[in-house]
């Protein structure tokens, strides 16, 4: 049982099923990052904007920075039909006291959208928090507009909570409002073999 943030923020976590590996991220997927990430509308608009080689280099320092602060745990999908680098995730907001913590700040490239992988990456993490660290609440949200990644989180069995107004600062620099959902450990065992059953 991972039971501190020392621990857990000093472990080397690899998460692998048939269909993904997550991987700590690091500045040595730089150049699979730089395939994806370029250019996609959809991800300027609700996750990352990167738009040159400076941008890039700027998200994969501040993404590394946030474990280094022990603020999140991220990771970079790879995708195992290809062996290449995805899209990436993370575990954030971790409150090891009251055993609670948020995935997300997922983006995937344009061509592995829809494939699968978010629920198996998905699977792997909800796994990992309930099953290895104990944790008691597993949160989830999405932009009030995105509503594709609403769906994707309902699909996994998760509550809708509600809305939480002005949550976030967007990369325009525009104050965001986000819908919540959560997972609970009483609920994980049920989850798990209905809605991630195969797995």
């Amino acid at each position: 049982m991972v039971n501190d943030a020392e621990s857990f923020f000093e472990r080397h976590i690899r998460l692998e099923n048939d269909r993904i590996i997550l991987l700590p991220f690091s500045e040595q997927f730089e150049e699979g990052l730089s395939r994806i990430i370029y250019g996609d509308s959809e991800l300027s608009r609700f996750s990352v904007n990167c738009r040159s080689e400076s941008d890039l280099n700027a998200y994969i320092q501040r993404t590394v920075g946030e474990r280094e602060k022990r603020n999140a745990y991220p990771f970079i999908v790879i995708d195992k039909t290809t062996n290449e680098v995805a899209g990436a995730t993370r575990f954030g907001n971790i409150v090891f006291p009251n055993k609670r913590l948020e995935i997300g700040w997922t983006w995937y490239g344009k061509a592995y959208r829809g494939k699968g992988l978010n629920k198996a990456c998905k699977y792997e993490l909800l796994k990992y928090a309930f099953e290895v660290m104990g944790f008691q609440r597993v949160q989830m949200s999405a932009d009030i507009d995105n509503v594709q990644s609403q769906r994707a989180i309902a699909k996994l069995g998760a509550t809708k909570e509600g809305v939480f107004r002005n949550n976030y600062i967007n990369s325009a620099g525009e104050s965001r409002d986000d819908v919540y959902y959560s997972i609970v450990a009483s609920e994980w065992e049920y989850i798990k073999r209905t809605v991630f059953k195969g797995f």
